[in-house]
């Protein structure tokens, strides 16, 4: 019996002490506050400048955690900063993200406002803040020092036509700045301005904030806030380098221009234009004695004097048709033809120069319209007269080209008043009238490519005349074989003809006219998912 009660004892001994183990296990297990406690109270410290309590909070500051916050105070003349919390996000039992907005006040400069996360974790029990260099500068890597800069800012500012500033993702923001540049060139009078600028050990500087005084010349431009605006939404979506043009007919006025090629390419970087070319063929053809109604061939492919086989898209062969409906058909094989048999190289480029190819366009801001080689031989003739071999245009240039048959008149182009343009650039091109019965006969071979021909399909709205292009190539050696833009006998390929197939469609409706092109991707492995017939559409749409 007596065994017996010192066991019952030693039982309920154990029990105890176990009871107690797990008491003082929970207590060390046990954390005090919440991440989200922790994080204002941090946010609240530094509002009020309360570096030792800031510090407290921190788990494992560095040594020089409160010079690092004086130094970028007094670096950069923060007079005060203003710091909002976000909505807590737990990443664990023991971790959490306190996201933050943040607000400098930077002398009188004016304000730096800046994007961060307050990272927390349990230590000893307590929830600390995880503090990095970008709890302090996000954006700024360890190394890289913040200093207040005296800078050059532009003096101008450059609106739309209505006086709007432009839409948003316009495309159109590189030009704007550029024609601000050369306007405060001309004026001679620099503006100076301030920036946080964020320099490494290296010498690499970049500037993480500008302000500038209050701007001392607005302006407006000739470009459109609703066109510009259904130009670059028309993009939307778009994938690879691509670029919507519009001007007005009537004076030449650029009214929008959405460019997500590199470097401006929609003024100064031409490309192929394909069968949009065939405006300039058709043209002279027009000149030469042919009318709309002319019988013409339409095969399958057309071999050039060289050996070069020329070839409608598909190998369509659509025998004798009207030249108004070899170009609705967009019959490259009847243009080859007919420039090496009826019209010559001088011929077709006299054209082309009369519709701004070779020349400057004097913008405002510069711009090319394209280009087109003496053709060496019959084959290269060929391939120019469908817009391949040598000849290259920019969207600007096509556009233009559109307006030109719109108007009767070829104008160039203007993204200020005349008399502003004029103080820009010196030596504006001229306008070129057209001959009134070539005009006429283009605007209904042009309509019928949107009607009854190669852009029927793409829901282009009434009213639209234009056509489409590829830079891809219709044209085959004299084996049969196809070739990416292949000029004559014994050429290579020129440019980007080699890149593979882009998309073009140019024209007019109204007092609108208007270029498109889709560029293959940069990769050159992958065409545009839409046609450029289909992106003028929805541009057309928006307006």
């Amino acid at each position: 019996m007596r065994r017996r009660g010192l066991l019952a004892l030693f039982g309920v001994t154990v029990v105890i002490i176990a009871a107690t183990l797990f008491a003082v296990l929970q207590d060390a297990r046990r954390v005090v506050g919440t991440p989200e406690q922790t994080g204002r109270a941090y946010l609240a410290a530094w509002a009020g400048e309360n570096l030792p309590e800031m510090r407290e909070l921190v788990a494992a500051p560095p040594a020089d955690f409160a010079e690092r916050h004086r130094r970028l105070s007094d670096d950069l003349k923060v007079l005060s900063i203003k710091l909002t919390p976000g909505t807590l996000v737990r990443r664990g039992e023991h971790t959490a993200d306190l996201p933050f907005e943040g607000v400098r006040q930077i002398g009188e400069l004016g304000e730096w406002r800046f994007s961060s996360v307050l990272h927390l974790t349990v230590r000893d029990g307590e929830w600390k803040v995880v503090w990095t260099q970008q709890t302090l500068t996000p954006g700024v890597p360890e190394g890289e020092r913040l200093r207040l800069r005296r800078i050059t800012v532009p003096g101008t500012e450059l609106r739309t036509r209505q006086g709007r500033p432009l839409p948003d993702r316009s495309g159109a923001e590189t030009y704007l700045r550029d024609l601000a540049r050369r306007i405060d060139a001309l004026e001679n009078d620099p503006v100076r301005g301030w920036a946080i600028e964020a320099s490494s050990a290296t010498g690499r500087s970049r500037n993480l904030v500008v302000f500038r005084p209050p701007v001392e010349r607005t302006y407006r431009t000739t470009l459109d806030w609703w066109t510009q605006a259904a130009a670059a939404r028309a993009l939307d979506g778009v994938e690879g380098p691509a670029a919507v043009v519009a001007v007005r007919p009537s004076t030449g006025e650029v009214l929008a221009v959405a460019d997500r090629l590199a470097g401006q390419g929609a003024f100064y970087r031409p490309s192929p234009p394909g069968s949009t070319f065939t405006i300039v063929t058709a043209a002279a053809l027009l000149g030469d004695g042919l009318s709309g109604t002319s019988p013409v061939p339409c095969p399958a492919r057309y071999t050039g004097p060289g050996g070069q086989v020329f070839t409608n898209e598909g190998g369509e062969d659509h025998g004798k048709v009207s030249l108004r409906e070899a170009f609705a058909l967009s019959c490259d094989t009847t243009f080859a033809r007919l420039a090496v048999e009826r019209l010559g190289d001088a011929a077709l480029r006299r054209q082309a120069a009369r519709l701004g190819f070779g020349g400057a366009l004097k913008s405002g801001i510069g711009g090319q319209c394209g280009t087109m080689r003496k053709a060496g031989d019959g084959d290269a003739l060929g391939g120019d007269a469908i817009g391949r071999n040598s000849v290259r245009a920019t969207p600007l240039c096509m556009a233009l080209v559109a307006a030109a048959v719109r108007d009767g008149t070829w104008r160039p182009p203007r993204l200020m008043s005349e008399r502003a343009v004029r103080r820009l650039e010196t030596g504006r091109p001229k306008p070129e009238p057209l001959p009134a019965p070539v005009v006429a006969q283009l605007r209904s071979m042009m309509a019928a490519v949107a009607t009854d021909g190669a852009a029927a399909a793409s829901g282009l709205p009434p009213g639209v005349a234009g056509t489409t292009g590829a830079t891809g190539t219709t044209a085959a050696g004299p084996d049969g074989e196809g070739t990416q833009g292949q000029g004559g006998a014994g050429q290579g390929a020129q440019g980007r003809d080699a890149s593979g197939p882009g998309s073009w469609f140019t024209g007019y409706r109204g007092d609108l006219a208007f270029a498109v092109l889709l560029e293959r991707d940069a990769t050159g492995t992958g065409e545009p998912a839409v046609d450029a017939a289909t992106v003028a559409a929805r541009f057309l749409a928006a307006l």
